[in-house]
């Protein structure tokens, strides 16, 4: 459990989903953009930023080795974490592939799994949520493969620009950046809201939040338990923002 007391006048953030590097240079260039915008305006009262995973299409890092480009992200990052804002990262299934780059560069807590939280008096579950709920079992199975130690040692051997070139093609065959899975019909077909629903027979939280879904939602769970979905930076440049009294989803524009 990460505790954490909200200071006055302050607030923490959420966002998820900006798969830069899709579908291509020039659209993920003008998204990177907007994201630094975004950033640039929640700085000034910004004291926690969660980025829930699939922040980049695709993500491998060599020992000595990290994918070209995002040089603008990367620098606003640093100013953020260099001016005392803490920054927590959670792996996606598009860029599960990380070392010790964000931590060491950025000063940027890394986490692997959902994680427990407490702030202020708020009891969260937070992750990026693929592979959760019941079912999908062809996904959960590649996710074994794709997050095992040796499949990642093997990827490590071919030359950088072969991988990332390699990665980056099959990530962007993924339905996902399509918007295939956008569509939100009702509650029931939600594995997240299935997962939160079972979850809640174990423990209690007050929040579930989670990416990967790529919908802004916001779900009540009964017993005073909600679950929020941040969307992304695709369609919908949405997050969501907790002030101190409310977790609310918030829109983007730039």
């Amino acid at each position: 459990m990460i505790n954490i007391n909200l200071n006055s006048s302050k607030k923490i953030y959420f966002s998820s989903d900006n798969h830069l590097g899709a579908p291509d240079q020039k659209v993920s260039f003008e998204r990177e953009l907007k994201f630094i915008s975004w950033l640039d305006l929640i700085k000034k009262d910004a004291q926690t930023i969660f980025l829930l995973g699939d922040l980049f299409d695709f993500w491998f890092e060599y020992k000595h080795v990290v994918p070209k480009g995002y040089t603008r992200l990367f620098g606003k990052l640093a100013e953020l974490s260099d001016s005392g804002i803490e920054i927590f990262f959670f792996i996606g299934n598009h860029d599960c592939w990380v070392k010790d780059y964000f931590e060491k560069e950025l000063n940027i807590k890394v986490l692997k799994k959902p994680t427990k939280f407490q702030i202020d008096s708020n009891k969260l579950f937070v992750g990026h949520g693929d592979g959760l709920g019941p079912g999908d079992y062809k996904y959960k199975f590649l996710k074994l493969i794709f997050r095992n130690v040796i499949t990642k040692k093997l990827f490590s051997f071919l030359h950088p620009d072969i991988a990332i070139s390699l990665g980056n093609y099959l990530s962007r065959k993924n339905k996902i950046i399509s918007g295939n899975d956008k569509k939100f019909s009702n509650k029931e077909n939600e594995l997240l809201y299935h997962f939160c629903k079972e979850k809640l027979n174990e423990e209690y939280f007050n929040y579930f939040i989670f990416g990967h879904r790529h919908y802004p939602l916001e779900i009540d769970l009964g017993n005073n338990s909600k679950y929020l979905n941040t969307g992304d930076w695709i369609s919908f440049c949405s997050y969501i923002e907790y002030d101190g009294t409310s977790f609310s989803l918030k829109y983007f524009k730039d």
